[in-house]
């Protein structure tokens, strides 16, 4: 190859031109750079990333696991309710018509005006931590607890919920003992 050849001139160019080509494929914008398309070489994980063993922290989940799915769903909630300064109160209420059924969105509604509390998380407040784990299958369905955390240091208070999640995968009750 000489010192003239187009590859040797630009090597990134046709490496940029291949990857607006496939995403333009893909259908992705044509509009985004080109470099946009080309990979960055991946960077080592921070010291705020690792845990206390010192490896990277990591959560897996898989579609159709109740407690996939359960947390996913407080997680979301918790994260959109949590927002002290701007809280979304459209996508809490966008969450609990999408993760709860329609019979048991209408008791919880019917608990909080009674209660005068959060049902999803069964307090005022916004937990600090959580934790999901499997519980079981119950009848039909499976059961989930969640441990939610309030407070931080020394001053903390957990509350242990279970969440029944039916078969197609939608919360259809939250109480705080175990149905199983």
């Amino acid at each position: 190859m000489n010192s003239k050849s187009p590859a040797r001139r630009r090597p990134g160019l046709r490496a940029a031109a291949a990857g607006l080509v496939l995403a333009v494929g893909l259908g992705v914008s044509a509009q985004l750079p080109a470099q946009a398309s080309v990979q960055a070489p991946a960077k080592a994980p921070t010291a705020a990333a690792k845990s206390v063993t010192g490896t990277a922290k990591s959560v897996t989940g898989t579609p159709g696991q109740a407690v996939t799915r359960v947390a996913d769903f407080y997680g979301a909630y918790i994260d959109a309710k949590g927002d002290y300064t701007d809280p979304d109160v459209t996508l809490a209420k966008a969450l609990r018509k999408h993760y709860l059924t329609p019979d048991f969105a209408k008791r919880l509604a019917a608990w909080e005006k009674k209660n005068g509390a959060d049902g999803v998380l069964r307090a005022q407040n916004i937990p600090a931590r959580w934790t999901v784990a499997d519980n079981g299958a119950v009848g039909m369905g499976r059961e989930v607890t969640v441990t939610l955390t309030f407070g931080s240091g020394t001053t903390t208070q957990k509350i242990k919920l279970f969440v029944m999640v039916e078969r197609y995968n939608r919360v259809s009750d939250i109480q705080t003992t175990s149905a199983g």
